[in-house]
């Protein structure tokens, strides 16, 4: 496309702000109206209300229509990643209204897929393009009223009573004010924070926020405070039931400026907007002038940016890391008042993020492993970091889709929520358990004793929804106890049924794993068929963590070719030494120095990048691809914690290593 052509827009939902942006579209000079999709065709008053536009009955019909370039996305907050999701794949570049997605989580994915279709998306937050904010901007960059300190912003109304039917007041379709108008609040602090540091945006280091959440469990009225780095604080807040001042205030050294209603600009069809500074016992009025309609401004944004082959809105627009980022503080907000939303939780959440049935995939090769009936994925997923079920889900879905089998929990991941995310996962889709090989841990430090492998397996399995693990590993050692009490606890787990794979030891010595197997075999006891050490083409210096055994070094491998047992390996990637965070002359990340530094490793890392750079590949493939390439069976467990990540990491799975591209690797 041309920039001298018009963007041809469809919508899907045309509601209220539907018509708004339709005003705006009509009002640019980039675009015109085409098509609106609806459910209804037959709804009164569609034609009035989007003169010439074609009504399109559904809203996959308009994706596919090849007279439409661009899809503006007003369905309910629940829809906005979904159809997103769908116009990227059908390949139509979206504009999408805010929030573009119900969490950070999700935005990373609606992106994503843009990414990958190579379409423009953004967030519809219109005043962002508005040249007031532009002329704002500008005036606290150039120092008008010196350092800034506080910013107060709000974007508060009220509905008067509560009503059951409405939108806003409604769990299932995540009503309240954080997700619909504060958003506007914490994307203007975070504008202004970053302009007084000459950047985009600037996202804050600490957000703590309060709330009253009403009858239907969503927010009515909430605050919360963002502190930045540069010692800048804001307090936002925003309501559906308080009538607020909706005053924009910036107080800096010298001065503060106000402006009333800043996401309204100079107003819907145009007008005067006002920016008053107020310094030295003085008041200044600064006049924004603009006679064209305020969506039109976002329209010609995205009109813009679409015909210079571009998939973003340039600042002071909501580039794609401004709107997570903006989303990231929401999160933070919604978590600190303790808002879930009921299409959160897997009762509801039951599809993946594009509205499908979550079904298993076969681009992900499986393997045999020893003691282990059904084929299991050749990378395990672990998943210990995702706040809840929904930022989860999302990942779980993506592998699960990809083919991906084989799962790690532990019982103290998260205090227990991995666990249950799990379980819920499973049976939310309806995923046949027969399926999954499922790793489960138990006994960590400083509850490393033989009668917790039971007690703990107990809180497991009602967490997992499930009456068994495939392999069970004791997550630490303590070599203060006979191994063979150890032994003997795990064994019995097998004899109930509850272990009907294999078990063994995370974190290990080979002497102690030894030491394990001669006692088996000397009463008859199953013996352990499994470890779960660090493994990686980085050789561990020092643990990461108090009680970590790696198994890297040359007589582990050794010992592991020799007896051939599988090794579920942690940190199999290095944990960022082979990506650009590491360097010789990189020292900021306390960790990588402490734990991977060293001359040995670097050549490594050296030959790593060489081998990438001849396949046209990143160094972090490299490294996962020579975990894989062992003579003996390692499966290297990945951390991704969104699709991004996932799927980056699955690609390196293509890479084929020779023994004798292993041995170069090792030097």
């Amino acid at each position: 496309m041309t920039s001298d052509q018009s963007i041809r827009w469809g919508i899907i939902g045309p509601g209220t702000i539907a018509r708004t942006f339709a005003d705006g579209v009509a009002h640019s000079r980039t675009g015109k109206l085409a098509a609106i999709a609806t459910r209804n065709p037959s709804k009164p008053g569609l034609q009035e209300n989007f003169p010439g536009a074609r009504i399109v009955d559904g809203y996959e019909a308009l994706l596919s229509d090849p007279e439409v370039d661009a899809v503006y996305i007003s369905v309910p907050h629940t829809g906005h990643a979904e159809w997103a999701i769908k116009a990227a794949r059908a390949g139509k570049h979206i504009l999408v209204e805010k929030p573009i997605a119900l969490s950070a989580y999700d935005a990373e994915a609606v992106y994503y897929e843009a990414k990958k279709a190579g379409v423009f998306a953004g967030e519809a937050f219109m005043y962002r393009l508005h040249p007031q904010t532009e002329k704002l901007v500008e005036l606290i960059k150039s120092g008008v009223i010196g350092t800034i300190r506080i910013i107060r912003s709000s974007f508060g109304f009220n509905m008067g009573s509560y009503k059951p039917e409405h939108r806003l007041f409604a769990n299932d379709t995540a009503g309240g004010g954080i997700l619909d108008v504060g958003g506007y609040p914490v994307s203007m602090a975070r504008l202004i924070a970053g302009a007084a540091e000459g950047k985009a945006f600037l996202e804050p280091e600490k957000v703590s926020g309060v709330a009253h959440l009403g009858e239907s469990g969503v927010d009515e009225w909430a605050s919360a405070v963002l502190k930045f780095p540069n010692e800048i604080i804001a307090e936002v807040s925003c309501s559906i039931l308080a009538q607020q001042d909706n005053v924009l205030r910036i107080i800096g050294s010298e001065g503060r400026i106000e402006v009333a209603d800043f996401w309204f600009a100079s107003g819907h069809r145009g007008g005067v907007g006002k920016i008053e500074v107020f310094k030295g016992g003085k008041q200044e009025t600064i006049e924004v002038r603009e006679e064209r309609w305020l969506y039109s401004f976002e329209a010609d944004a995205a009109g813009d940016a679409i015909g210079a082959g571009k998939t973003e809105f340039g600042s002071p627009g909501m580039s794609w890391a401004d709107s997570i980022g903006n989303l990231r503080v929401l999160d933070q907000w919604r978590a600190s008042v303790g808002l879930e939303y009921g299409v959160e939780k897997a009762v509801k959440r039951t599809s993946n993020i594009s509205g499908g049935a979550v079904r298993r995939g076969s681009s992900i090769p499986q393997r045999q492993i020893p003691g282990i009936s059904k084929p299991a994925s050749v990378v395990t997923l672990g998943f210990e970091f995702f706040p809840n079920f929904a930022a989860a889900s999302l990942t779980l879905d993506a592998f699960y889709e990809a083919g991906g089998n084989t799962f790690d929990t532990a019982f103290v991941y998260g205090a227990g929520k991995t666990e249950a995310i799990f379980g819920d996962w499973h049976t939310s889709r309806k995923v046949p358990r027969e399926e999954i090989v499922l790793i489960g841990k138990g006994a960590h430090s400083p509850l490393c004793y033989p009668d917790m492998i039971a007690k703990q397996l107990d809180q497991s399995l009602a967490r997992l929804k499930t009456d068994y693990v495939d392999i069970y590993f004791m997550h630490r050692d303590n070599t203060d106890v006979p191994v063979g009490e150890f032994v003997d606890a795990m064994d019995a787990e097998v004899k109930r049924g509850r272990i009907r794979g294999i078990f063994g030891g995370s974190n290990w010595t080979r002497a102690r794993f030894d030491e394990a197997i001669a006692y088996a075999e000397k009463t008859g006891k199953t013996a352990p068929a499994a470890l779960s050490n660090n493994f990686s083409l980085a050789e561990m210096l020092d643990p990461i963590w108090a009680g970590c055994v790696a198994a890297s070094d040359d007589d582990w491998k050794t010992w592991l070719n020799e007896k051939q047992i599988p090794n579920f390996a942690w940190s199999s990637q290095g944990r960022g030494f082979f990506t650009d965070r590491a360097g010789r002359d990189k020292k900021d990340d306390e960790e990588i120095v402490r734990v991977w530094y060293s001359e040995r490793n670097f050549g490594r890392r050296d030959r790593a990048i060489e081998l990438a750079n001849k396949l046209g590949r990143n160094p972090i493939h490299i490294a996962l691809a020579y975990v894989i390439a062992q003579p003996f069976p390692v499966i290297p467990l990945i951390g991704p914690r969104t699709i991004a990540e996932l799927e980056d990491s699955l690609s390196a799975l293509d890479i084929k290593l020779t023994p004798d591209q292993v041995k170069w690797l090792e030097g």
